[in-house]
């Protein structure tokens, strides 16, 4: 842990007023993956995009048992800011483990889940505010740098996992 805290001290000395007054804005919106559950229901609402919000619906349910269920109480990795309590948090103490970053696997899984789905247009701004949120969580002292490689890593098979389920039932039901 001892280059990953380094890692965050180092990214504490880049804080800005101004950056201190968005990050924790745009973390917010990874914030029980609600922006991407919004996501899901929109494209479910149109019938040209059905499919793919059921890829991303069925992805998300993934990536919640893995990450949330099951990877987070198995690992019980305690967060940053429990090791180096001198640090000032912008926003309030999560209350869940640390690996992986839930923020950073729901993502992830979002912007995956529409690459599989074939979402040409959706995935790459997705994919960019995935990372994009993914570095709030490093700025905000909340996760540690494999945290973020973690939920990446988490986010990225749910997504496929999500497109793999929706596919295989898709052809026994004839969607």
């Amino acid at each position: 842990m001892g280059i990953e805290i380094q890692i965050l001290d180092f990214l504490q000395k880049l804080r800005t007023p101004a950056g201190d007054m968005v990050i924790p804005l745009i973390t917010k919106l990874g914030d029980k993956g609600i922006i991407w559950i919004l996501l899901a229901a929109a494209l479910l609402l149109i019938p040209k995009t059905r499919k793919t919000g059921a890829i991303l619906t069925a992805a998300l349910c993934v990536d919640l048992v893995l990450c949330n269920g099951i990877l987070k109480n198995l690992f019980a990795r305690i967060r940053p800011f429990d090791v180096n309590t001198s640090v000032q948090l912008l926003i309030p103490k999560p209350g869940d483990f640390s690996f992986p970053s839930g923020h950073t696997a729901a993502s992830f899984t979002a912007a995956a889940a529409l690459y599989f789905a074939g979402e040409k247009e959706l995935w790459k701004p997705v994919l960019a505010l995935a990372v994009i949120i993914a570095f709030t969580r490093l700025y905000l002292y909340v996760h540690y740098p494999t945290d973020i490689l973690g939920g990446m890593a988490v986010g990225t098979t749910a997504g496929y996992l999500g497109f793999w389920i929706v596919t295989k039932s898709g052809e026994k039901l004839r969607i």
